[in-house]
């Protein structure tokens, strides 16, 4: 039987256009637009209160190569819609078509329904799981799932252009805009918003960051499980719109004060220097399984934007799962991989973001099942005149496969296996030392065999998805009993070490070491070849209290505390000046491979490696566990002065004395040693401390020390 909608308005339509996709605001009206290869008939639906009934129910007049389009007078900015699909229902062969659903624009770029209960819980998109896989749901959603607003994209940018700050200089900054100030202690005047983190850029700025990296930011659902324990998805991997910002993080609960206020944080975040990279989403959406909400694409054609799979007599009843989160979008197809290409361009062109970071990425270059760095999807990047310009991370890998140094020259990829080198180097694991000299020099073994260089590496020691900083020298294990799962969730894998307590101690020796490891963990990441990212917080040693998948947790396991204690102050000083180093010395932010050779013609080499007694480092030696290195401080090229670094390396349980080479311009001076107090940890520039005699140093046990000519 074929469904047909009754029409009930008196306002007047016309054909339209079938481009662009999505509500497109006119002087006389809206023209409508929605891509459905397989769906019979589409109805508008326009609200004038989006928790209500529809005032008008359009059918759409034309259909034009699969768009169903019409232009409808007399509206304009504001007005609410949805739709409602009609079409086979027939799971076992992909259609999923349920004609009582209200369904989202999948280019919205305003939604209503997001907001707080009294205890802070984000309410919205409730109950719309399927009550059966096979069988039609008949429930009407129409009070409950959120409304589209049609928006226009005025907004005053007072002259704001892309900052293209090179990636040799770059150093990002990971954080969540709710989380970065909704703590009481952030004392600003819209704590959880994009407003809120404008009034703490002074922060960013004294640290030395030049990016930030936000967690996602478009429109995103809350599972049911999460809400029956009084949780919700706070990281916001769980996308119900790509193009529209977050609306709990806006200050105001007026309709689409997101995008105004996210673009002030963009404009406000560029004059300051920052760029804005965001965290994005496009390997699966919200709807989950086949048990999950029909919230938005696959009621409105299940069969083209997932992948499906399932038996020979069911061939598409179940989805692809690549993510772990239910379904895979199916960007194999042209309309769904326009639709990618359409969000992220809308992103860059109308929200003046800067770049990506795609969660999940090889989901993304899978076709015929496999990842293939020659993906359509990573084709049609590569020639889009808006992205090729702008900066593409990668988090290279997904639940099946692994493809760190895989991806297209176009790419950087978050470098997993710098993490976990330097995380076992740190706690002083055996037998990984020759893998440190490769993640410390930037990582060539991945990255130097087909044109990229050492900033394609995203260096980072810890991320969101996982222990903090604090956390991973006081935990052996991971503690996530408050996300309710008894414990089960999480990574098991943490190459973390407690120094010997495990949690909170008041043991001095303890508290010592762990302030030690903390500066290691700092010295390894800021002074690597590639472009390092700090988790947000990591500056100031927050902790999650060992909780290592804090993703349900909105409220302070994830926030970020302001309340410093003297510890948390010194090591916000020695992370502002690790970074202030890093900017002045060009040869730690070289855009070439260290090679061992005299590239300037002063008869040093960029880089000279040395054991402990200048002799040859052993590599092979599963018991080695210190290395030291000679950079040639001024990088061909460079304008700088000319000074040489030694670099020790020390994460042996004893102490170790290290003779060091003739310092041919000037003598060896101390810049670091993290086995000191503050403030002789780091010296500030100017103060550098000569060393006497300075043919040797003696490095304590688990330190790092840093010397430079002078």
């Amino acid at each position: 039987m074929v469904y047909s909608f009754q029409q009930r308005t008196q306002r007047r339509v016309r054909s339209g256009h079938p481009y662009p996709l999505g509500a497109t605001r006119l002087n006389e009206g809206v023209n409508f637009a929605l891509y459905s290869k397989h769906a019979t008939a589409v109805a508008l639906l326009l609200f004038d209160d989006p928790h209500g009934e529809p005032t008008d129910v359009i059918v759409l007049p034309s259909r034009t190569r699969h768009v169903w389009h019409g232009f409808v007078e007399g509206i304009g900015h504001g007005q609410w819609y949805g739709y409602r699909v009609a079409g086979p229902f027939d799971p076992a062969m992909g259609h999923r078509f349920n004609p009582h659903k209200v369904l989202i624009d999948p280019y919205a770029k305003a939604l209503s329904h997001k907001m707080r209960n009294e205890d802070g819980l984000l309410l919205g998109f409730d109950r719309f799981a399927q009550e059966a896989d096979l069988t039609l749901d008949e429930r009407d959603n129409v009070r409950l799932v959120p409304k589209a607003m049609v928006v226009d994209d005025v907004f005053d940018w007072q002259g704001d252009e892309p900052l293209d700050v090179p990636f040799r200089d770059l150093v990002i900054y990971e954080t969540h805009v709710r989380g970065f100030t909704r703590h009481d202690s952030s004392k600003v005047a819209h704590p959880g918003t994009y407003l809120g983190l404008i009034e703490k850029i002074p922060h960013l700025l004294e640290l030395g960051v030049n990016a930030v990296e936000l967690l996602p930011v478009h429109e995103f659902a809350t599972e049911d499980f999460l809400r029956d324990k009084g949780l919700m998805n706070y990281w916001g991997y769980n996308t119900v719109s790509f193009f529209a910002p977050e609306s709990s993080y806006a200050s105001s609960d007026r309709p689409g004060a997101a995008i105004d206020e996210f673009k002030t944080m963009v404009r406000a975040l560029h004059r300051a220097g920052i760029e804005v990279i965001l965290d994005v989403v496009y390997n699966h959406s919200a709807e989950g399984n086949e048990l999950g909400p029909t919230l938005s694409l696959r009621g409105i054609d299940n069969r083209t934007y997932y992948c499906l799979t399932g038996s020979p007599e069911q061939p598409m009843r179940r989805y692809v799962n690549f993510s772990g989160c239910g379904n895979s979008l199916n960007l194999s197809d042209p309309i769904v991989l326009r639709l990618v290409m359409d969000s992220l361009r809308y992103w860059v062109q109308q929200m003046h973001v800067d770049g990506f970071r795609f969660d999940l990425a090889s989901v993304l270059g899978r076709e015929g099942g496999r990842f293939d760095r020659s993906a359509s999807f990573f084709d049609v990047v590569t020639q889009d005149p808006v992205l090729n310009r702008v900066k593409l991370i990668a988090e290279p890998w997904d639940i099946e496969t692994f493809e760190i140094g895989n991806f297209p020259i176009e790419w950087c990829e978050w470098n997993a296996r710098f993490r976990d080198t330097m995380r076992r180097f740190g706690r002083g694991d055996s037998g990984v030392l020759s893998d440190v000299g490769y993640r410390l020099t930037g990582s060539s073994d991945l990255y130097g065999h087909d044109g990229r260089t050492p900033y394609h590496s995203i260096n980072f020691i810890t991320c969101h998805d996982g222990f903090s900083l604090a956390d991973l020298v006081s935990y052996n294990r991971k503690h996530n009993e408050a996300n309710g799962e008894d414990n089960r969730d999480g990574n098991d894998a943490n190459e973390s070490w407690n120094c010997g307590v495990e949690g909170p101690t008041t043991d001095p020796e303890v508290l010592s070491l762990r302030r030690r490891l903390v500066r290691n963990h700092l010295c390894h990441l800021i002074f690597s070849l590639g472009t390092p990212m700090l988790l947000g917080g990591d500056e100031v040693l927050r902790t999650q209290g060992g909780n290592n998948n804090a993703y349900c947790q909105d409220n302070e396991i994830s926030w970020m505390n302001w309340q410093w204690d003297d510890e948390a102050r010194d090591f916000f000083r020695f992370a502002r000046l690790a970074l202030a180093f890093r900017r002045r010395h060009p040869i730690l932010r070289r855009g070439q491979f260290h090679r061992g050779v005299d590239s300037d013609g002063d008869k040093l080499p960029d880089i000279s490696w040395f054991g402990t007694d200048l002799d040859p480092v052993p590599w092979g030696d599963p018991n080695a566990r210190t290395l030291c290195f000679r950079l040639d401080g001024k990088e061909a090229g460079a304008e700088a002065p000319r000074k040489l670094l030694f670099f020790i390396l020390n994460s042996d349980q004893r102490g170790k004395y290290v003779r060091l080479p003739v310092a041919s311009l000037g003598r060896w001076h101390r810049v670091v040693d993290t086995s000191l107090p503050p403030p002789m940890d780091f010296v500030e520039e100017g103060e550098e401390v000569a060393l006497e005699p300075e043919d040797g140093y003696w490095v304590n046990a688990r330190s790092t020390v840093i010397l430079c000519t002078k």
